[in-house]
C-alpha cells in the first residue's frame, strides 16, 4: 500500500477533530477531540481500502481475474449459469483475503499506526472501522460475479446454439457469498495477529495444500480435515445442503481460524506499543 491514500484520510480525520475541538466548552477539548463518528472512521477506511496503488491494482485484478474466468469457463462448460458463477471462486479465494490482510497491516507497514491511534484513541473502534470495509467488498464481488455470470450465460448459449441451464439454487448461491465473506474474515484474522502481511499471506495461500496433504495421513488427518479446514467444512455451505454435523465442522472451524485469531489479534493491537 502507498500513503497517499492513508494521507487523505487522516485529513478527513483532523478536519472532523478541529471542527469537532471548535465547538462547545473549551474544558471539553480532550473530549471532543476523540468524539469522530464511526461512519467518518468507516469512510476513511473503505478509502484507504481502494486509494491507494496496491488496492487500485487488487481491485482492477479481482475484476479483469473474475470477467476472465467467468467467460472462460462458459466457452469450456457451456451455458450453466451456477458453475460460472462458482468459477469465479477460483479467484476470490486467493485474491479476497489478501485485501484483508493489507487492510489490517497497512498501517504497520507504513509506520503510520501512530497517527492513526492518535487521532482516535479507542483503537478498538479502528479496528472495527478497518474490518467492515473488506467484508463488504467480498460481498460486493459475489455480486458481481452473479450479475457477470448471467450476460456471459446467455452469451454463450447464443454462440453455441444450445439451451442455457439456468437453474441455480438460492441458499446454495447465498452459502457461495457467505463462504467468501470467511474467507476474508480468516485474512482479516490472521493479519490482524501477525500483523505481518507477507507472512499471513504466506499462511492464508498454503493453507489449503497443507490441509490437502494432512488429509493423506491417515484416519486422524481426515478428521482434523474435516473439522478444522474451513475450506472443506465450508464446502456444505456451498453447495446449499447443510446438516447439523457440517454445521458443528463449520463452527469449529470458523473458531479455530476466525474467532481465536480476531481475538487474539484485537487483544494485541490495543496493548501494542506504537513508535
Amino acid at each position: 500500500m502507498t500513503e497517499t491514500g492513508i494521507s487523505a484520510g487522516k485529513s478527513d480525520l483532523n478536519s472532523t477533530m478541529t471542527h469537532d475541538a471548535g465547538t462547545g466548552d473549551p474544558k471539553n477539548t480532550d473530549q471532543q477531540r476523540t468524539a469522530i463518528p464511526f461512519h467518518r472512521l468507516l469512510s476513511v477506511e473503505a478509502r484507504k481500502l481502494f486509494d491507494t496503488r496496491s488496492g487500485k491494482i487488487m481491485t482492477v485484478i479481482l475484476l479483469v481475474l473474475t470477467l476472465a474466468s467467468v467467460v472462460a469457463r462458459g466457452v469450456v462448460s457451456g451455458p450453466q449459469l451456477h458453475t460460472l458463477v462458482e468459477t469465479a471462486g477460483i479467484g476470490f479465494g486467493t485474491l479476497l483475503p489478501v485485501i484483508g490482510i493489507l487492510t489490517v497491516t497497512g498501517e504497520w507497514s507504513h509506520r503510520t499506526a501512530l497517527t492513526t491511534f492518535a487521532l482516535e484513541p479507542r483503537r478498538r473502534r479502528v479496528l472495527a472501522a478497518k474490518c467492515l470495509p473488506p467484508l463488504i467488498t467480498a460481498t460486493a464481488a459475489s455480486l458481481f460475479a452473479m450479475l457477470v455470470a448471467v450476460p456471459v450465460t446467455a452469451a454463450v448459449a447464443s454462440a453455441q446454439d444450445v439451451p442455457a441451464e439456468w437453474e441455480i439454487v438460492p441458499l446454495a448461491l447465498l452459502g457461495w457469498t457467505a463462504a467468501n465473506v470467511l474467507v476474508v474474515a480468516m485474512g482479516l484474522s490472521v493479519g490482524m495477529l501477525l500483523l505481518n502481511a507477507p507472512a499471513a499471506i504466506v499462511i492464508c495461500l498454503a493453507t489449503p495444500m497443507l490441509w490437502s496433504v494432512v488429509a493423506r495421513l491417515g484416519a486422524t488427518g481426515e478428521v482434523l480435515t474435516e473439522w478444522l479446514d474451513l475450506g472443506t467444512t465450508a464446502a456444505p455451505l456451498m453447495s446449499g445442503d447443510m446438516t447439523g454435523g457440517d454445521t458443528a465442522r463449520l463452527a469449529v472451524s470458523v473458531i479455530f481460524w476466525i474467532v481465536i485469531p480476531m481475538t487474539l489479534g484485537v487483544v494485541r493491537v490495543t496493548r501494542k506499543e506504537v513508535n
